[in-house]
């Protein structure tokens, strides 16, 4: 029987290798990954861990790192913190020596608890939500992207000082720590910006029934210039097909996870109009001069081009962790967060350095604006906020 489904393969990959002695660390990197290939939190992971198996493979076809070859070995975290965090003890047992967490705070953060406890670095490919930080982690544990305060903040500067949008319904879910804080940062901004709130109202993902909020949004006095949203997954879309679907047309912002295809394919060219979201980068040449190459080498391995830019957060987490290792000279985990502190990296998602643990390791980044028109996605260009608000 041939198989030919990456992950599966990879899956298989990780499974044999974990029935393996811990000493082969003595000739390989081993990182270890706890991302979740099922559950609502896969939308991001899978795309993730996609972009590391690139990564992984440049690294070794270019000779390894450190005279070593460097192994992934995933295993699903299942969406469920727990699961997460067993997941990264049981790595560390096999010989994991740098642990990458899942794309969020609430799922991400016990891989990361487990990873300081052992005393190593540990990253999650894309968690944004400022908990996720060495202030609350540890002074080994990182972010790849940038937190929601860029993220808020580059939406509210772009509603208010780009497009001149005055006032802004806000819909919050209350979901996780992300969606919270994600609307908490765009309207400190946006007030800042001389913006006004007509209605900051609530949302419980999964409920599928948009109707009291369109009562109350129908019920304010004044129309609102844009709505900006902050939910997760697909329900995403369904709030902003039920607000299309009873004439509310005006322009919708969003976070990075808009930057969902199935978001996207749920919309479609009826509803898919004048949306903008934050995002981590552009899957095409604007964004970056290497991303060509990426995704040539991403084709080369699945046989498709990228649909989400979630992969250069699995592509740049790995490249970043390997520039670290190169300048440490090792995957310590003391020495292999001052190299990380101390770095410049030049990513897929931009430009990062990070402040020291004390200070939090806050990722100092920029953030792509993408807009959503006829169905269809555009760059509109990076921008990084001159003030933030304080996380």
């Amino acid at each position: 029987m041939t198989i030919t489904n990456p992950l599966i393969k990879a899956s298989i990959i990780a499974s044999l290798l974990l029935t393996s002695s811990p000493g082969v660390a003595a000739d390989k990197i081993i990182i270890g990954g706890a991302l979740s290939m099922t559950g609502e939190q896969a939308a991001f992971d899978i795309p993730g861990f996609k972009g590391a198996q690139v990564a992984v493979k440049y690294l070794n076809d270019n000779g390894g790192l450190l005279g070593k070859t460097v192994e992934f070995i995933n295993i699903d975290g299942k969406s469920d913190a727990v699961t997460v965090g067993n997941v990264a003890v049981e790595l560390i047992d096999k010989g994991a020596q740098i642990i990458i967490a899942p794309c969020d705070f609430d799922f991400g953060s016990p891989a990361s608890r487990e990873a300081q406890a052992a005393g190593l670095v540990g990253i999650s490919t894309c968690a944004s939500d400022p908990l996720y930080s060495s202030w609350t982690l540890g002074d080994k544990q990182f972010t790849q992207v940038m937190w929601n305060t860029t993220i808020g903040a580059a939406a509210a500067d772009f509603a208010a000082k780009e497009k001149g949008w005055k006032n802004a319904y806000v819909v919050t879910d209350q979901f996780i720590a992300y969606t919270k804080s994600l609307s908490k940062y765009f309207i400190e901004q946006f007030k800042t910006n001389g913006g006004k709130i007509l209605l900051e109202d609530t949302y419980t993902n999964g409920d599928n029934n948009f109707s009291a909020q369109l009562a109350r949004l129908r019920a304010l006095k004044e129309k609102p210039d844009v709505i900006f949203i902050s939910s997760y997954g697909t329900d995403n879309a369904m709030i902003i097909r039920a607000l299309r679907e009873v004439g509310f047309d005006m322009p919708i912002l969003g976070g990075d996870v808009f930057d969902d295809p199935a978001i996207h394919e749920a919309l479609g060219e009826r509803f898919g109009n004048t949306i903008y979201f934050v995002a981590h980068t552009w899957m095409g040449p604007e964004a970056h001069p290497d991303m060509m190459k990426f995704i040539g080498l991403y084709q080369q391995m699945f046989g498709e081009a990228p649909d989400t830019s979630y992969v250069s957060t699995g592509w740049d987490t790995v490249m970043l962790l390997a520039e670290g290792i190169k300048a440490a000279g090792t995957t310590e985990g003391d020495a292999l967060a001052r190299a990380l502190e101390q770095g410049q990296f030049s990513l897929l998602s931009g430009e990062l350095n990070y402040t020291s643990a004390a200070e939090g390791h806050v990722p100092n980044k920029s953030a792509a604006i993408i807009e959503f028109n006829g169905g269809k996605l555009k760059f509109i260009g990076w921008r990084k906020p001159q003030t933030l608000p304080n996380p």
